[in-house]
């Protein structure tokens, strides 16, 4: 049987009053409601039976049609790609993220002297909220690209659980760890950067002052590269929502320039690298529950 339309997904919302509050009866109030990321996590495998579509914003929608990452990608000098974490079962994503990755990680080689990439977390199944780690990676356009190069062999099931990916930042946090960087980084990093699909990609802001001080040439790729806490180890890639995907809310433009001036000193200020812990513990945020969600997702996550 051939996948539903996007207009049958939204049809089946029309019906899907009844579906919501099934998933949601564990009781009648939200604070009682089951954690999105509960439902989306046991979900083993995609709702194929509608089309691909990206639903809602990077960090609070869901994925229809996913497709999963084949866990070793074609040789060349070694697999062109390796999927890590494989007990996380998260190497999943719409298939532009999937097009996208395999078409990046053929250029690879061809810009370094990597012989292919690493993949991290990607998104579930059915997108959504992951039980464990990322507040994003929900509508399966966002990829984790590891800063350590392939080993060039494949990797045993224990190998891709147990292996560490490369700190990249130095102990201060104020710049990389120059042992470990390499010319080839910011190639890599450059060649997502470039690649027209490719809305943001997220580093250290150490990493960050690296790429300004090394990049050379045309230098417009790098308003794509913008920095953020964490991401000492990876790249955080995320494309921009698939041309003519109406449910899919797409990311602010980034602001002008290449990021490299007087903005990217914030992360490096006594405040940001020391900040004061705060008097009274902040309360965590309630985790999201499907109704947090657009309502589409309660029909993807139902669905065959």
């Amino acid at each position: 049987m051939a996948p539903a339309s996007p207009g049958r997904l939204r049809r089946a919302l029309r019906l899907g009053a009844a579906t919501l509050a099934t998933l949601l009866a564990t009781g009648a109030h939200a604070e009682q409601a089951p954690p999105a990321k509960e439902l989306f996590g046991r979900a083993r495998a995609p709702a194929s039976e509608f089309l691909p579509e990206a639903i809602g914003f990077y960090s609070k929608g869901c994925l229809a049609g996913g497709e999963a990452l084949a866990i070793t990608g074609p040789e060349a000098k070694g697999p062109l790609w390796q999927v890590m974490r494989l007990s996380r079962h998260r190497n999943f994503g719409h298939p532009q993220l999937i097009a996208f990755l395999e078409r990046f990680a053929q250029k690879v080689p061809q810009v370094s002297g990597w012989s292919g990439i690493l993949v991290g977390d990607m998104s579930q199944p059915r997108g959504g909220p992951m039980l464990t780690g990322h507040a994003s990676h929900q509508i399966g356009l966002d990829a984790d690209i590891w800063l350590t190069p392939s080993p060039g062999r494949v990797l045993t099931t224990e190998e891709r659980e147990k292996i560490s990916a490369t700190m990249m930042v130095r102990a201060d946090r104020r710049d990389i760890n120059p042992a470990n960087w390499r010319p080839d980084h910011w190639k890599v990093i450059r060649a997502a950067a470039t690649d027209p699909g490719v809305e943001r990609i997220f580093v250290n802001a150490a990493i960050k002052k690296a790429l300004c001080r090394d990049a050379s040439g045309d230098r417009a790729w790098l308003a794509k590269v913008r920095p953020y806490w964490g991401h000492d180890y990876h790249m955080h890639v995320r494309l921009a929502c698939p041309t003519g995907n109406a449910d899919c809310r797409p990311q602010e433009a980034p602001p002008p320039g290449d990021g490299c001036g007087s903005e990217l000193d914030w992360w490096f200020s006594d405040a940001v690298l020391h900040p004061k812990p705060d008097k009274e513990p902040a309360k965590p945020k309630p985790p999201l529950t499907l109704k947090d969600l657009p309502p589409a997702c309660a029909v993807v996550l139902n669905g065959k």
